[in-house]
Parts: C-alpha cells; structure tokens; sequence
C-alpha cells in the first residue's frame, strides 16, 4: 500500500503541525468504513485505502504517546505504528463483524512494540535482563521515592535503586541521565513564536480503573501465553531460557556451559534458538486470540 499521500512526521519539531494535519482526516462512520474496506478488499481501490488509513492516524497518535516514556523519539513511534495501521487496513476483512479500530490496534502495538524492543540495544539492555527491568522502571520507582528534579539524582538514591534492581550505581545514573534528556526534550516550544511545550499535546497518562484492570488482565494472559509456549521446549532449552532471560539475576553463558559441559558459543546458539521458538508460540497464540476475540464481536447493522 503506497503511504505517499499519508501524512509524515519527519522529526519532533513537526510534532505540533502533523497533530494538527491529521486531526482534518474525518472519522468514518460504520457505513462508511464498511463500504471503504470492501471497495479496497474487492477492487484493491488505493483512494479507499487512503482514507480508511487517515481517518485512523489519530489512533495511531494516541497510541504512541503511551510509549513516549521509553525514552524513544515520538515521531519514530508514531511512524512505527503507521505502518502497523497500513498491515492492519491490508488484512482488514469487513465481513467480520467489527470496526477497523478494533482490528488495528493489535497491529499498531505490535509494530510499536517492536520497535521498542529493537530499541533496547541503545541503553544496552540486550546484555542482562536487569538492564531491561532498569529501563523500563526507573521513572516509577524514582516517582516512589519522590525524586522530581532534573539532573543527576542523589548518589544514596542511585545505590539504593541499584540495589533493588540488581545493576550498578553507574548504570543507574547512566540510564537516568539518558531519560532525563528525553524527558526535557518535553518542554521544548513547539514554535519558536508560540506558549505551547511538546508535553501540552501529549494525552493523559494518567491510568483510569479500566485501564489498570485491561493491564492486569494483560499480564495474567502474557504470563499465561509464556507458560504453555516454555511447554514447547525441551528441557534444556526451557532452563537456559528461564537462567537467562526470565531471572532479575541471570548466569553467564559460561556458568550454564559449565553446567551441561558445553562451550559459551553453544549455550548462545541453544538460547536464541529457544527464545525464537518462544517469540513464534506466543505470536501465534496471541493472533488466534484475536481472532477469535474478533469473531465473537456482533455483526454491525450496515441497512
């Protein structure tokens, strides 16, 4: 499907003009949107596709600025989940029975998401599992201690947060320096002529009663979906898995070498063999999942 006409946001300065651009898309009504998808299902018709992919970047929009705090580039975020909205309006089957909403979505978190784990290479997280824990916790738990202020946190606050999370005061400070210069990229003007700070267009991160019951229930089923996929492995690679990737506190590769009396080499080829093993069972439960989520969806009146 050809994006050129899609709009762009190129970099974070834009941020501001691209929110406003997409906001003139208008949404589709279900008639509408009914109509559009089998005109592109049936007759590939690009002008069909067109606008049932702009009357959705606003979704796309909101969904990438609950990833903002990943210390990631926005603009790459809601790139990302452009493209996710494009595979999803692809695949899009309208005799259904639901919106194309409801069927993006997966779509666009995937492709966010991973874009976020291809990321964590940046703050050398692809290393240990606790640098991962240390990435994508630090904010909360600084927000627990009442750590507020810009710049370097206090060193007794690094060693503690080091300890919780089993990494260095180093590493600490290193990955709170790097947020910290995301974060204040938040402030920036978004024209040099205007009041308006980036964060005045972000949406409300603030979780409703809703949304911290679809987490828990979303934890339960990940945990749920690793659990039957760590049954497709074999022994072996079930523990070097569950000693390397699922532990605040993982072993070297020369340590479960030693174990099964092995070279470090063969441990790593055994553990990114079992974890592409993982990535696929839990994929592919996840998408029958939805499916048949979506097929248990009532089937719109389009009279």
């Amino acid at each position: 499907m050809s994006s050129s006409r899609v709009p762009v946001l190129a970099s974070e300065s834009g941020l501001a003009a691209y929110m406003a651009e997409i906001k003139k898309f208008p949404l589709l009504e279900p008639e509408e949107e009914f109509m559009l998808a089998h005109r592109f299902a049936d007759h590939a018709d690009t002008e069909a596709a067109h606008k049932l992919v702009t009357s959705h970047l606003r979704l796309v929009a909101k969904i990438a600025m609950g990833y903002r705090f990943y210390g990631l580039p926005v603009s790459d975020l809601i790139s990302e989940g452009n493209v996710g909205l494009m595979r999803a309006v692809k695949k899009f089957e309208p005799d259904r029975g639901f919106r194309l909403a409801t069927y993006a979505m997966w779509w666009i978190k995937a492709a966010i998401n991973e874009y976020v784990l291809n990321s964590w290479s940046l703050v050398k997280v692809g290393t240990v599992a606790a640098q991962k824990k240390l990435f994508f916790n630090l904010r909360k738990i600084k927000a627990k201690l009442g750590l507020y202020e810009e710049g370097d946190m206090p060193m007794e606050a690094a060693e503690k947060i080091a300890q919780r999370l089993s990494v260095t005061t180093q590493d600490v400070i290193d990955m709170n320096r790097r947020l910290s210069r995301s974060d204040a990229s938040l402030n920036q003007m978004v024209m040099e002529d205007g009041d308006t700070e980036r964060q005045d267009l972000l949406v409300d991160d603030k979780p409703t009663p809703e949304a911290v019951l679809g987490d828990k229930q979303d934890r339960k089923l990940g945990n749920s979906l690793l659990t039957d996929a760590l049954g497709g492995l074999t022994e072996r690679e079930r523990h070097i898995i569950e000693e390397r990737r699922l532990t605040d506190n993982p072993r070297t590769l020369e340590e479960i070498g030693a174990q099964y009396g092995i070279s470090r080499e063969r441990v790593r080829q055994i553990e990114n063999r079992a974890f592409a093993k993982l990535q696929k069972a839990v994929l592919s439960a996840a998408k029958s999942l939805e499916i048949a989520a979506a097929k248990a969806l009532p089937m719109p009146s389009y009279a």
